[in-house]
């Protein structure tokens, strides 16, 4: 459904970022890459939330924001609103941009259990390479390889186990594997990013996801 919109270049964006020559940036690379679409800016939490009407299809947001206009930035203020969105809208498709990508350690409950994509770039990152994450984000994908410790040993949630049974023991498809489950095939691909995301396996060209995820589910353990 994503990629389909971003082949329509239909897409709604908002980009969070109080630092103007920041915002300016990431917006102008953006409409290079995504020349039809539609964009918002919020420079504070509030401004953002007054934003979320226009219902965009992505966040792209830093951490360090402030609550409001004449307050002081700080990043628990964008893990809150951060918080506030993913309750609020679980089919979000997010894209953490910032220098403090360490603090999503606190949010890993969270991240888990979100529904659409979550991605992170700190802002060290290439140009390339934020647009990649903003592209897997739109893919629904998960990558959170850049926060330090939020996989301090393989935690593998049941349901996941039980898609990597049914697809590489019973040699099931998704939606086979959605009936089997009695879920819908988008919950079935959720489990896919987040145990690909925990197995720190991401795209790569000439490489077949589900293989590498195969492969790296045998070599952990996970199925025999």
């Amino acid at each position: 459904m994503k990629q389909l919109l971003v082949e329509k270049q239909l897409l709604s964006i908002l980009v969070i970022d109080d630092h103007e020559s920041v915002l300016g940036g990431t917006v102008d690379v953006l409409q290079k890459k995504y020349p039809g679409a539609e964009f918002f800016t919020a420079i504070n939490a509030k401004n953002a939330l007054d934003q979320m009407m226009s219902q965009p299809d992505l966040v792209v947001m830093d951490l360090s924001i402030p609550e409001q206009s004449g307050v002081i930035a700080r990043p628990d203020t964008g893990l809150q609103l951060l918080r506030n969105l993913m309750k609020c809208y679980p089919n979000l498709n997010i894209v953490v941009q910032s220098a403090h990508v360490r603090t999503l350690v606190r949010m890993r409950p969270e991240i888990d259990v979100h529904k659409g994509g979550f991605t992170v770039a700190d802002k060290s990152l290439s140009t390339q390479e934020m647009l990649t994450r903003v592209d897997w984000a739109l893919q629904g994908l998960t990558h959170t390889k850049d926060i330090k410790g939020i996989h301090s040993g393989l935690e593998v949630k049941p349901e996941w186990l039980t898609v990597l049974t049914l697809a590489f023991e019973e040699g099931l498809q998704d939606k086979t594997i959605a009936e089997k489950m009695s879920i819908s095939e988008r919950m079935v691909r959720h489990y896919w990013s987040k145990l690909q995301d925990a197995l720190d396996i991401y795209p790569e060209d000439g490489k077949n996801i589900r293989i590498q995820t195969e492969m790296k589910a045998r070599y952990e353990g996970l199925i025999d």
